[in-house]
Order: C-alpha cells, then sequence, then structure tokens
C-alpha cells in the first residue's frame, strides 16, 4: 500500500506541478477544469447518483458551468460566487461538528447541489489566484499550506495525539494534529511575507489568512469524510494507486481555496 502510494506520488508530482506552473493562463484553465471534472465524476457516487449516465451528465452539468463562467465576465462573476462559497463552508463546519444529528445535506440532491459549489467555486478560486500578478507564487503557497497543513498533522498526531478532532467523522484525526499542520502553516507563510517583501500590517494579515486557510483544509477533508462515511464508502474511486480519488487529493483544496483567494482580495499581495 505504501509503495504504491509512493509511486503514483513520484509519478504524478511533474505533471500536476508543469500543469499549475508551467502552462498558459487559458492552459491552466482546463488543466484545474480536468481535475474538477474527474472529481465531479466521483462526487456524483458520494452523492449516490451512481448510475453511469446520470454521472455523466451531472458531469457534464459542471462541465457547462464551468464554460458559461469563463464566457461571461468571469472575473465580475468570480467575486460573487467565491464569497458565497466561503459562508457554504462555515455552514459545512456545523454539519461536520454536529455529525450525525445535523440536517440540510443527506438527501441525494442536496449533495448534488452542494458539489455543484464547492467544484465550480475551487476552479474559479484556482483561476483567479493563477491570473493575479504573483499568482504563481500565491498558487504556490496555497499548495504548500495544505500540504503543510497535512504533513504537520500527520507527524504531530503520530507523536502526540491522543484527543481526537472529530471522532464521528474521521477517527484517525486528533487534535494534536490539528495544531501540528497550523504550526505548519504559520512556518510557510513566514517564509512567504520574507519573500514577497511585505510590509508587517500586510504581512501579520497574510499569516492569519494562512493560518484560516489551513483551517479550511482540515474542514475539506473532514466534510469528505463526513459524505464517504454516509454513502459507506472507503475512497472516492480507486483512479489513482494507494490514494484513493481524485476528491481525496484535492478535498482540502476544495475548501481552502476559496477562503484564500477571497480573504487575499482585501489586501495588496496579489
Amino acid at each position: 500500500m505504501l509503495k504504491e502510494r509512493v509511486w503514483t506520488a513520484v509519478l504524478l508530482a511533474p505533471l500536476v506541478l508543469a500543469g499549475l506552473f508551467l502552462s498558459s493562463f487559458d492552459v491552466f484553465k482546463l488543466f484545474v477544469a480536468a481535475i474538477i471534472l474527474l472529481a465531479a465524476w466521483e462526487w456524483a457516487n458520494l452523492s449516490a447518483l451512481s448510475a453511469p449516465a446520470v454521472r455523466f451528465a451531472y458531469t457534464s452539468l459542471i462541465a457547462a458551468l464551468m464554460a458559461a463562467l469563463n464566457y461571461y465576465s468571469p472575473d465580475a462573476l468570480f467575486g460573487r460566487v467565491l464569497p458565497v462559497a466561503v459562508i457554504f463552508w462555515g455552514l459545512a463546519a456545523y454539519w461536520v461538528v454536529r455529525y450525525p444529528s445535523a440536517k440540510g445535506w443527506q438527501a441525494t440532491w442536496q449533495r448534488a447541489l452542494i458539489g455543484v459549489l464547492v467544484l465550480t467555486s475551487s476552479w474559479m478560486a484556482l483561476v483567479s489566484l493563477h491570473h493575479l500578478p504573483r499568482g504563481g507564487v500565491l498558487l504556490l503557497m496555497l499548495l504548500l499550506l495544505v500540504w503543510g497543513a497535512d504533513i504537520g498533522a500527520y507527524f504531530a498526531g503520530k507523536t502526540w495525539g491522543h484527543a481526537k478532532l472529530a471522532p464521528n467523522v474521521s477517527p484517525g484525526k486528533t487534535r494534536a494534529g490539528l495544531w501540528g499542520g497550523l504550526a505548519s502553516c504559520a512556518l510557510i507563510s513566514l517564509c512567504f511575507v520574507f519573500y514577497l517583501e511585505l510590509d508587517l500590517l500586510t504581512g501579520v494579515y497574510l499569516l492569519l489568512m494562512a493560518m484560516i486557510a489551513g483551517l479550511a483544509s482540515v474542514l475539506g477533508d473532514l466534510f469528505e469524510s463526513m459524505l464517504k462515511r454516509h454513502r459507506g464508502i472507503k475512497d472516492s474511486s480507486r483512479l489513482l494507486p494507494g490514494h484513493g480519488g481524485i476528491l481525496d487529493r484535492i478535498d482540502s483544496i476544495t475548501a481552502a481555496a476559496p477562503v484564500f483567494v477571497v480573504g487575499l482580495q482585501l489586501i495588496a499581495v496579489g
């Protein structure tokens, strides 16, 4: 299992990094859209839309929405949709904390509708971030924050983890892991504050945004775990050997990206 995970990561990492940082803006949009569409196929199953024809229709709907958003003045639309996504993740936090008693997400149509918002807003956030003057640097920062939160949580949880973070949703996550992940985010953000040569106030704000994005990344992971637990499956798919599905790899980004981008809109970092 570990060998599969390592080899999959080694083979995919150069492709992903090239798609994110070595492509033109138009190619980048298509590259991210392709990843989102693979995730949409998996989200359809999480919503109990298991028939191939229905899953194809759901994925096609996501594709049509992304194409429409890209065509009709994306900057203006993105500015309206992304704050809605941030508000949604506040509601998602309530559902995770109150699972399994909280209502409002269990029905097939509710989960499907949530997927439309989560997946399209993720695409919009990454596209918006890439389009900024310092978009490449900020995109790298976002990815490092997500990865750092995960790696820091793993090692802190292994070393000090006893108290569970959300036992009903994901028994493996611990409170110590959460703090370890946030500590990693703080260190990463400080490196970028110095690299970008930000003034004190802007630097403190970016540090705060990094911590919030780190929390959001944990929430994205927990929310997908909640959906999988409700659906009775372990992984979103078996597309990536040893890693599960696309959603299992980008669940943290789906929450962290909109939160990070909306936060950046308030300061002159990009």
